[in-house]
């Protein structure tokens, strides 16, 4: 059997990002981060790791892999994030009537906070 252990992101700030992700997500470090690499893992519950690795990159617009957040209350999530200092993407491409919304981290990177109310 396999399964997705961890999604690393390349990012350029490593404390900046680790703040945000934590918070974002309410994960915490699986490990003490070291300079250049640090594990997140969800506080409670399980779920898949987010790996933050310091490596400048290029972002490439729009990203091949994102992430997608699921929440029952988008509009609450989305003021949450957006105030942690996530910037809302408008795009064009998006239809009138999608449940998602488009946000990307203090980096750029791009996730899609999406509503799965009932």
């Amino acid at each position: 059997m396999i399964r997705v252990g961890s999604i690393v992101m390349r990012v350029d700030d490593l404390r900046r990002q680790l703040a945000f992700w934590t918070v974002a997500l309410d994960y915490v470090p699986q490990d003490e981060p070291s300079g250049d690499f640090a594990v997140l893992r969800p506080r409670v519950g399980s779920g898949p790791n987010i790996s933050l690795d310091l490596h400048t990159s290029v972002a490439q617009i729009p990203p091949r892999i994102h992430l997608d957040l699921y929440t029952d209350n988008q509009p609450a999530e989305v003021a949450r994030l957006l105030a942690l200092g996530a910037i809302e993407i408008l795009s064009d491409k998006r239809p009138a009537d999608a449940d998602y919304v488009i946000l990307a981290d203090p980096e750029g990177n791009r996730f899609c906070v999406v509503d799965r109310a009932d």
